[in-house]
């Protein structure tokens, strides 16, 4: 078996997944020819069951694992500089102030103190936590912790954003003021015309139609994609647009495709005649 990632000049597509594979020593198949397309700052969430292979996909991309079969494309990208991951705790060095935390990128990058001083204060502002620039981790709150993780990921100005269910432990209202935090995150892009392209990891349906541009549905045993839904809603998304009609008819849909990928029924679209 073979795998392997390349780069092509291809601007208006940042990740390509071809027919990727990912099978453990033990024999389990997390991954089973596993396609999928992902625009330059598209906004895309993965959503499955349990064990349906959608984290294991995320750290592919990531290059935190290798695959079995396949080959992961990039644009005009280089993962390995232009990437950030924030994994689903946000692993803070609690020793840390929240302004050390943040900057650890960018002195492992080589930075000095002064250099990495104002990137790492420009981030802390976007999300918020400028007072708490000096405060340790153990007097935040959880969400206050999570946007110190996605501060970290930011500073270094990536291309490409992987998330990894970063919002799952935390309360419903922490949950939906970091969803349209991070919404608002990747309106503003880069401060140069450019969005970041977002990869996002969720179990809640409700999550993935706020957010996306487009919704891509997992099956498990083996994982594989079974289907994607265009979130066709304009942006900025209010409040107002969680508890819409059309929200709410893109959450039915999606729940019951879910409903069918699990149950094993590959023919959702030919029974409700789609």
């Amino acid at each position: 078996m073979s795998s392997k990632i390349s780069f092509s000049e291809a601007k208006s597509r940042a990740i390509t997944l071809n027919n990727v594979s990912k099978i453990y020593a033990n024999g389990t198949i997390a991954l089973q020819d596993m396609n999928l397309a992902i625009e330059d700052g598209q906004f895309v969430s993965l959503v499955g069951a349990s064990g349906c292979g959608k984290s294991t996909a995320l750290k592919l991309m990531a290059g935190l694992g290798q695959m079995s079969e396949g080959s992961i494309t990039w644009g005009e990208h280089q993962p390995q500089k232009e990437l950030a991951f924030v994994f689903q705790e946000p692993s803070l060095l609690p020793w840390a102030t929240v302004m050390e935390n943040v900057r650890l990128p960018l002195k492992l990058a080589g930075m000095n103190d002064r250099e990495s001083r104002s990137p790492a204060q420009e981030v802390l502002h976007l999300v918020g936590l400028d007072k708490f620039a000096h405060a340790y981790p153990r007097e935040l709150s959880g969400g206050m912790k999570m946007r110190v993780s996605i501060a970290r990921a930011l500073v270094t100005k990536p291309k490409i954003l992987l998330m990894d269910e970063p919002f799952g432990a935390l309360d419903e209202m922490t949950r939906a003021k970091l969803n349209t935090d991070v919404l608002n995150l990747w309106q503003q892009g880069d401060g140069q015309g450019n969005r970041y392209t977002v990869v996002f990891v969720t179990h809640n349906v409700y999550e993935a139609v706020y957010l996306s541009q487009k919704v891509v549905i997992m099956a498990p045993r083996p994982g594989r994609v079974v289907g994607e839904v265009a979130i066709e809603a304009p942006y900025p998304r209010t409040e107002e647009f969680r508890t819409s009609r059309i929200s709410n008819e893109y959450c039915r849909e999606i729940s019951g495709r879910l409903a069918a990928a699990v149950a094993g029924t590959e023919y959702y679209d030919e029974i409700h005649g789609k």
